[in-house]
């Protein structure tokens, strides 16, 4: 079939890492065909089905140049055999503006991995609290005074924007609560934008895993991301160490649970970050970690995903 990798430009990928460029090394060696675009390329006009001004590629194993264009064309989305929705945070309004053209072309009977509506309804940091019983103690505010009393209950927390990616705009605040007033002013934004705090997991030292689920299903190796020096965040995007880790019981226990819950909304996959036995979020735009795991353990996560693609193209999921 002919795939459509919804994607950043691919003059910005590091395919020694990439996950998108993984999932297309491993469609393109079963045969499939490869288009790409951006989302600034797809467009909607009255009488007409969602379209989009792709490029054809084909890869080509060499490092560098890994690619090459075959073409370009306008095309119906409904005309591919299936749509990857892989354009990397922030979600922004573009980005949400995407999902409803996302939807309406499903509406004309394309099929769209992640679905549009699970994007939407699935905010990274808030998922998280359908799942209580799997969390630490967590607070979602805009308010200042909430925060203090979070701080005073815990005495060492983390606080975080709702908007950020990769480990930006995390900061921890120990007992003695230094800064944590230009903290709060900072992300808070004098009580126009919401916070998430959380109690600190010591159990960082040891990495926040992402645990990937496939077809709701958990992959049976995590990547740990472990923080290195003085930094608090293991996210690889700020110097933490990737290491593949095996599952443990907790771990298989906490992606079952999420995974069946989240592959029956559309949700083909998803990255659950856990720190310790606790779950702090859970990534659906466009989790990675593929490469990592494959390096260091021989899994090969990129296949359990297209199996679980071709299924769900079968299915007519």
């Amino acid at each position: 079939m002919n795939i459509l990798f919804i994607a950043d430009p691919l003059e910005h990928f590091k395919i020694y890492k990439d996950t998108t460029f993984a999932m297309m090394r491993e469609a393109q060696r079963r045969g499939h065909a490869i288009s790409v675009c951006q989302p600034s390329q797809i467009a909607w006009q009255r009488g007409g089905q969602v379209t989009a001004r792709v490029q054809d590629i084909l890869l080509t194993g060499q490092p560098e140049a890994w690619f090459t264009f075959q073409g370009h064309r306008e095309v119906p989305l409904a005309g591919f055999g299936c749509v990857l929705m892989r354009k990397d945070p922030p979600f922004d309004s573009e980005y949400f503006y995407a999902t409803h053209l996302l939807e309406q072309a499903e509406r004309e009977g394309a099929l769209v991995f992640n679905k549009p509506r699970a994007l939407r309804d699935h905010p990274e940091k808030l998922a998280i609290m359908e799942f209580p019983e799997f969390i630490g103690p967590t607070l979602v505010t805009r308010d200042a005074e909430d925060i203090r009393r979070f701080h005073a209950e815990h005495r060492d927390i983390i606080l975080k924007p709702l908007d950020g990616m990769g480990g930006m705009g995390i900061f921890r605040v120990k007992d003695d609560g230094l800064n944590l007033g230009s903290i709060i002013e900072t992300l808070n934004k004098e009580g126009s934008q919401s916070v998430m705090v959380q109690k600190f997991l010591p159990e960082i030292v040891d990495g926040d895993k992402r645990i990937l689920i496939i077809g709701g299903k958990p992959v049976p190796y995590c990547l740990a991301r472990i923080p290195q020096g003085t930094e608090v965040r293991g996210n690889l995007a700020a110097g933490g160490k990737g290491v593949a880790k095996p599952l443990t019981e907790r771990d298989m226990e906490i992606g079952r649970s999420l995974g069946a819950v989240l592959q029956s909304r559309g949700l083909l996959l998803a990255g659950v970050d856990v720190i310790g036995t606790c779950v702090t979020e859970i990534n659906v735009t466009s989790p990675t970690c593929f490469q990592e795991i494959y390096d260091q353990t021989g899994c090969d996560v990129a296949a359990l995903f297209v199996d679980a693609l071709e299924a769900g193209v079968r299915g007519g999921v």
